[in-house]
């Protein structure tokens, strides 16, 4: 379940929230009866309902990157979204935007290989210098090489890249609130947490162990 609460159709802000609500639920009260059409439980919109001004800045967001105005080729814009969610590991933004990157028609082998693109002989040098940057956006905190800005700039125009930018660390933050809220795809444990010993293990003869081989328990 999410960390905040939800907000039920009977309490749902009448503006953006309604709106939302008919959109993507029709008359049913999406927290009573969880669902969207492609298969998420939509506790993305009955938590960030919560505060609708959030909520119509967030789709105010989703209108920017979709809008016709963009110069940015919509598949180069999908791999920066879809590499984000996958470093950021938010499950629900990899998985949404790997669907984004079929409906445009990229294909599956490109799609399975963006956890390690960097191997991957599937991508042009184009897909390769977004992904690289995406990677210095999410992954290094906006930390970015020349050698890697100026391969961009061979193939990106100014424009083009500071939409690639704000739509890439819009998605950065999007994933790690879904993470911290535990939203759709997101609601899970942590996987990284300690592995029980043995019942007869002692941590005594552990220590000595290590100590004799020199090591440090890794």
């Amino acid at each position: 379940m999410p960390r905040l609460r939800q907000v039920p159709r009977a309490e749902v802000d009448p503006g953006i929230g309604l709106r939302m609500y008919n959109a993507l639920f029709g008359d049913r009260d999406p927290v009573a009866e969880p669902g969207t059409a492609t298969g998420t439980p939509g506790d993305w919109w009955t938590v960030f309902a919560l505060v609708p001004d959030c909520l119509e800045h967030a789709v105010q967001g989703f209108a920017f990157y979709r809008s016709p105005a963009r110069k940015l080729d919509p598949v180069l814009r999908e791999l920066g979204q879809t590499r984000a969610g996958w470093v950021k590991g938010s499950q629900f933004v990899f998985s949404q935007h790997c669907k984004s990157l079929r409906a445009l028609k990229v294909s599956d082998e490109k799609i399975a290989a963006i956890p390690h693109w960097q191997v991957a002989s599937c991508f042009d040098e184009k897909e390769r210098a977004v992904l690289a940057y995406t990677d210095c956006l999410t992954a290094q905190s906006g930390r970015t090489p020349d050698e890697v800005f100026d391969a961009l700039k061979r193939f990106l125009s100014d424009e083009e890249i500071l939409e690639l930018t704000y739509i890439t660390c819009l998605y950065d933050m999007h994933a790690v609130m879904t993470r911290a809220l535990r939203l759709e795809y997101d609601d899970r444990a942590d996987p990284i947490v300690e592995i029980a010993a043995p019942k007869d293990y002692k941590a005594r003869d552990f220590l000595d162990t290590e100590r004799n081989r020199g090591g440090d328990g890794a």
